[in-house]
């Protein structure tokens, strides 16, 4: 073999570890069609990723393919122990901030990493964090790295989850749930499951899950929800009696990026217009004031849909604003 083969061999055997990492079952033909070799070279790199520590497991049958295992040696990092008990931890402190943009990717590369973290580097991890406390922020609740890490496996393996749950009256019950996706909305994680017993599906505070279990059992999800718009819903417009609707200026994608679920649910305006962007986003409150403010507050064109009463407050409130600062109000 020459160089240059032994080099292709490398690459390729990184592609294939890398693909095993990222589901939690490859059927042969499908690898073999990604890497673009034959089932059989698939086979053989499996074998050498086996000869290099890596767990690499044949499922035999109809639905038979290869799958990495739980306790394999480090991702090809070249990190020492010390190093991967700094990233772990860092993770875990950087999964349960508030940081825009960071916490997301932390739990996912916590749950990778955990995966395939040794038994000896384990115990080191769990020791730094159970003695470390984190000064929560005002009125943010405090959410457990374990916790995440259990769930986004459980996400990221199709594989069912068991844990108590607390509602929002404090009363402890047990779940058991085929989680789909952990959302954050800037102040909160929500996971979004199945649940089992009620046989729908649902979201849950993580801050409110208690020991989650992963229980081996593999589901399938058949015609999933958008998690973002569910969590959006339960969070932002079902607690609350004025729900508002808003055309702003931009395409869907623009609005979701200036519009966080944090803020409302973001829609496609389906109403017919003269083809500039446009979208529809769904605001709620108690009380009409805090809407008004919000509208009020908006640093572009803002169409209110409604209810009435919210355009009139809005209207009103113009007049006011035009009145006190000598212009006469339009229209």
């Amino acid at each position: 073999m020459d160089v240059m083969d032994v080099k292709d061999t490398a690459v390729r055997l990184l592609r294939l570890l890398s693909l095993l990492q990222a589901r939690p079952h490859w059927p042969g033909e499908e690898l073999a069609e990604r890497l673009g070799v034959t089932p059989r070279t698939v086979r053989r790199d499996v074998t050498r990723l086996r000869s290099l520590g890596y767990p690499v497991q044949a499922d035999l049958g109809t639905h038979g393919g290869y799958r990495l295992g739980t306790a394999g040696r480090l991702p090809p990092l070249l990190l020492d122990d010390d190093e991967a008990v700094a990233i772990a931890v860092g993770l875990g402190v950087a999964a349960t901030t508030a940081v825009s943009g960071v916490a997301d990717g932390a739990v996912a590369a916590l749950a990778k990493l955990d995966q395939v973290l040794p038994a000896r580097l384990r115990e080191r991890v769990s020791a730094v964090r159970a003695s470390t406390v984190q000064l929560p922020g005002r009125d943010l609740p405090r959410v457990d790295a374990d916790v995440l890490v259990a769930l986004a496996t459980g996400c990221r393996r199709t594989e069912e989850v068991r844990f108590g749950y607390l509602d929002h009256q404090g009363r402890a019950g047990e779940r058991t749930v085929e989680p789909y996706r952990i959302v954050h909305t800037g102040r909160r994680w929500y996971l979004v499951a199945r649940d089992r017993d009620r046989a729908d599906w649902r979201t849950f505070r993580v801050d409110r899950v208690r020991d989650p279990v992963l229980t081996g059992r593999r589901y399938e999800h058949t015609d999933p929800p958008d998690a973002i718009a569910m969590v959006s819903e339960g969070t932002n417009l079902a607690p609350w009696s004025i729900q508002a609707r808003l055309r702003v200026p931009f395409d869907v994608a623009e609005a979701r990026r200036r519009f966080p679920p944090s803020v409302g649910v973001v829609e496609p305006d389906e109403s017919p217009g003269g083809g500039e962007p446009a979208a529809i986003l769904r605001v709620a409150a108690n009380e009409l004031g805090p809407l008004v403010s919000f509208v009020a507050g908006l640093d572009c064109e803002v169409d209110v849909l409604g209810p009435e009463e919210l355009r009139a407050a809005v209207r009103d409130h113009g007049a006011r604003l035009a009145a006190r600062h000598g212009h006469p109000p339009r229209g």
